[in-house]
């Protein structure tokens, strides 16, 4: 069993072909039309994870992100959006999603994406959001002097792209990011951001920290997918 997923989305045809598919995966699933129905199958039993469509009647998803918010312990939530509609994913996750997927979408990579939501919940250590100093490995990271101290106690210099790469990447351990969605997470205003920009910074933030991109041991390479932050982060 993976665990217990609950879709929410105004589709009947969608409910039921992605329950049918993530139950042939081993995942358990309930299933809602809008917002009220969440809320009910929420109460009836907690899911591990949400997968929740941005445009529902009534309370759309972002509403219902920031209802998510309010609550203790509220699960992780891949949100589903039209495809290059930005600014809600921009606003998503910023109100809180773990990840998104552009409709239509490959099923295959919805369930590698939840696989990859409830591994990331499951080891309990997300970072928390007012936390100044955090820590990986013997590294720690001060994200208001925007410092990065090294193992022997060093001061690294970063770059303002290394920086928001940096941050973006504790504040998701343990979770697969693509291009696109680092992209959202790093853009400055004023500052063109694309896949060569954040290769270019996943590489001079690897150097710095030690990584190479044939042995990482901080920032691996997920083949067709993206990055992957892999250590644990804490809070000094």
């Amino acid at each position: 069993m993976n665990g217990h997923c609950l879709v929410v989305d105004d589709d009947a045809e969608i409910r039921t072909s992605l329950k049918t598919y993530l139950q042939g995966f081993g995942w358990l699933i309930s299933t809602a039309a809008d917002g009220g129905g969440m809320r009910q199958a929420m109460a009836a039993a907690k899911p591990d994870v949400i997968v929740l469509d941005l445009m529902l009647p009534g309370e759309d998803g972002l509403a219902l992100l920031r209802w998510l918010s309010t609550q203790p312990d509220s699960p992780p939530v891949l949100m589903l959006t039209a495809r290059g509609d930005t600014m809600s994913r921009v606003v998503g996750l910023e109100l809180g999603a773990d990840d998104y997927l552009a409709k239509p979408f490959e099923p295959r990579e919805l369930v590698a994406r939840l696989q990859a939501l409830l591994r990331r919940a499951n080891k309990g250590t997300p970072a928390q959001d007012d936390t100044r100093t955090l820590r990986f490995g013997r590294w720690r990271f001060d994200r208001l002097a925007r410092q990065l101290v090294s193992p022997d106690d060093v001061g690294v210099a970063l770059s303002s792209a290394e920086f928001r790469l940096l941050a973006a990447f504790v504040q998701r351990p343990g979770r697969v990011l693509t291009r696109d969605q680092l992209i959202e997470l790093t853009r400055a205003p004023g500052v063109e951001v694309n896949d060569r920009s954040i290769d270019l910074a996943v590489s001079r933030l690897r150097a710095k920290l030690g990584d190479t991109a044939r042995e990482p041991s901080v920032i691996r390479t997920v083949r067709g997918e993206g990055y992957l932050f892999d250590a644990e982060v804490s809070a000094c």
